[in-house]
């Protein structure tokens, strides 16, 4: 889709080039700015010529930088990292999201949390690993988010205006914990209509969140394993269920809870994702 209203076209180099104009975007894979109209904007500001490191292991866990491709973080994944249990889980959330060739090898981690949409990939990753949203405010400042707190409905987030996320910070031990996913749609190569992705940690600690078929994502935690029964009553107890022509609110939450007890059922076994 042409960008018909575009005048401009910046290259960031600092923090200070992320000062907006009126009409300005920020620009990193583009896969989804450019397939919409988006009458409103008239520049672009490109944020991959910040530099920012895609993948740095720190002392506390992993960083991505938020102009990471999904396909360079997948590669990442695949190589492993010793310890690193939770790694597969990257992986299988990257191929739960529909998308071509092309974007696999485009669209950026921080682009696909921002967008905000129910079915997000990246969103349902770090939902499931306490993953934090480094996040740029205008004025040269710094606040952390969980990620699973960026999104506020399907397609829109709780970015202020001028706020850019700078990159997602994965805390080790996170990392290091076992986990499962588990998803469905009603078409074979559709968008996902549920997904439930899953860990438990060295010290027992159970996280379950729910994604896709819920507007904002819902984050369910134990201090160990629940049982079928009290992890279905928590799934049903959930709230921001919806409809569209991908599917209904019912058979979302219904689908989910499936999904739920088989992601449960598997890190019970220690069979993982």
């Amino acid at each position: 889709m042409d960008l018909t209203a575009v005048e401009s076209y910046r290259r960031a180099r600092s923090r200070a080039d992320l000062v907006l104009a009126p009409g300005e975007a920020p620009l990193a894979g583009g896969t989804l700015l450019f397939s919409d109209p988006h009458p409103h904007v008239s520049g672009l500001v490109d944020l991959t010529t910040l530099g920012w490191p895609d993948l740095e292991q720190t002392d506390t866990g992993l960083r991505i930088g938020a102009t990471c491709s999904i396909a360079r973080l997948v590669a990442f994944a695949e190589r492993g990292v010793p310890g690193w249990t939770a790694l597969p889980l990257f992986v299988e959330a990257a191929n739960a999201l529909l998308m071509s060739f092309k974007i696999w090898n485009t669209a950026t981690v921080g682009g696909n949390i921002a967008q905000s949409y129910a079915a997000g990939a990246m969103i349902s990753l770090g939902a499931a690993l306490d993953a934090e949203a480094v996040v740029w405010t205008p004025g040269g400042g710094e606040r952390r988010m969980p990620v699973a707190a960026v999104p506020a409905g399907n397609g829109a987030n709780t970015l202020a205006t001028g706020e850019i996320i700078r990159a997602i910070d994965i805390p080790d031990r996170a990392l290091r914990s076992r986990t499962a996913l588990r998803k469905v749609a009603l078409a074979e190569l559709g968008r996902s209509g549920a997904v439930v992705t899953s860990r438990v940690d060295e010290d027992g600690t159970a996280v379950f969140a729910l994604t896709a078929a819920v507007e904002r994502p819902v984050v369910l935690r134990w201090a160990a394993l629940p049982g079928t029964d009290e992890l279905t009553a928590a799934v049903d107890a959930a709230d921001g269920w919806y409809t569209d022509p991908l599917g209904s609110a019912d058979w979302r939450r219904g689908v989910t809870a499936v999904l739920a007890e088989r992601c449960r059922a598997a890190l019970a076994e220690g069979a993982g994702a």
